[in-house]
């Protein structure tokens, strides 16, 4: 199963089932928006985004700008919910997000909020 991460702009975020057929209808309903727009943070990871947000009033989305920085000089805040997704394949669809790319986005995020992640017991 392939996944993509939805970034929210609370702080919280949800993996996500990223379809084989009907992407851009799952980008829409997960993103809350009418016009998306895609970013592209490197060869591998697109994030998708309200084309609007900074116009209809969507907060900021901390986590979504804090990313695009950790792959490219930052320029602007990004607003309302973001979806992470892989690259293109060799047809130009959008691919899922592998197991080591959840965990390096979610690690990220996870270091610039407040939450404390709980360490394994040793009793």
């Amino acid at each position: 199963m392939n996944h993509a991460l939805l970034l929210r702009t609370d702080g919280s975020f949800e993996l996500l089932d990223w379809p084989k057929e009907g992407q851009l209808n799952a980008l829409y309903r997960a993103v809350s928006c009418q016009n998306i727009d895609a970013v592209d943070l490197s060869d591998r990871l697109t994030m998708w985004l309200d084309d609007e947000g900074l116009i209809n009033g969507s907060p900021v989305n901390r986590a979504a700008t804090l990313l695009y920085a950790a792959h490219r000089p930052p320029h602007q805040h990004y607003h309302g919910h973001a979806v992470i997704t892989g690259g293109t394949d060799r047809h130009g669809n959008t691919l899922g997000l592998t197991q080591d790319e959840i965990a390096e986005i979610v690690e990220l995020h996870l270091s610039h909020t407040a939450v404390v992640i709980p360490a394994q017991r040793t009793n």
